[in-house]
């Protein structure tokens, strides 16, 4: 029996589905990083098997040494998949070709930065309000070339430093030209109601990173579980997001079981219930 045949016979999930006219016009995309240890040696296969379960999209990140661009970008377009967005470093200096780069291989216009480590960019209002004069240079760079520009939330962007909460600071404060990519995982984890942070960020937050657990800081934060088997309520964070949703996007920074079975139940949890959809 295949994978995906193994999860459909074994796999049931409880709680309501959303009605005809709530479900999710959003397309279920995945972050490559989850299979980061499976494609240093096997790319096209680990790829294949993916797309496989129903996947329509790849957020990636920086490829292993032994991997090139165009080999990828080849791969992915074989398997089917459109690149939709690329998690990167900060644009600043060299990396600023680097993204041009991998820009017009993967011919992706959406640039996202990671935001990790914490460092110290959002340590005060003073290194915040110098963050947002960054974050606006490098959008208009990147806006000449054809690019958008967005930003990654872990959690510690939902704590409270100097009296603001450094992502909703950002939100009021930034060029209306960057968009967001809310992680409703790491926003728990930082204390916030992920249904409330996605429906403050409306418009402007069209990615949703989608992981499932106990949303709690520390290493317990990192046992996490396919969608629908933590914590997070996906049916209110969807019905919150409303039409703003152009991708869901399962992550799982780690995983103690076999991450393929676990990205297949979260792409069946995600189309079955019409929170995502994906192929047919």
């Amino acid at each position: 029996m295949t994978l995906l045949g193994m999860g459909a016979a074994a796999l049931t999930f409880s709680g309501p589905n959303l009605t005809e006219k709530k479900k999710s016009n959003a397309s279920l995309g995945f972050q490559l990083y989850t299979v980061r240890h499976q494609v240093e040696t096997d790319l096209e296969g680990t790829i294949r098997k993916i797309a496989g379960m129903g996947y329509v999209g790849v957020e990636t990140y920086a490829l292993p040494p032994n991997l090139t661009l165009a080999n990828a970008a080849k791969i992915f377009k074989k398997c089917g998949l459109k690149v939709f967005s690329m998690h990167t470093e900060l644009p600043v200096g060299k990396q600023q070709e680097d993204v041009l780069r991998m820009a017009d291989a993967y011919q992706c216009d959406h640039v996202v930065y990671a935001g990790w480590p914490q460092g110290d960019k959002y340590k005060d209002l003073e290194a915040i309000q110098r963050t947002v004069h960054l974050y606006d240079e490098i959008a208009v760079y990147l806006k000449s070339k054809g690019l958008h520009f967005g930003l990654h939330n872990h959690w510690w962007e939902f704590e409270k430093t100097d009296n603001v909460y450094p992502f909703y600071y950002l939100l009021r404060h930034l060029s209306p030209n960057i968009f967001f990519e809310i992680d409703t995982y790491w926003a728990k984890t930082g204390g916030m109601n992920p249904s409330k942070v996605v429906a403050d960020f409306g418009k402007r937050a069209p990615f949703l990173h989608i992981k499932d657990g106990l949303a709690i800081k520390g290493d317990k934060g990192y046992d996490q579980v396919p969608a629908g088997k933590g914590t997070m309520d996906f049916p209110s964070i969807v019905e919150a997001a409303g039409k703003n949703t152009k991708w869901m996007i399962v992550e799982f920074d780690e995983y103690k079981g076999d991450i393929f079975e676990g990205m297949n139940a979260s792409a069946m949890f995600l189309t079955s219930k019409g929170l995502a959809k994906g192929k047919v």
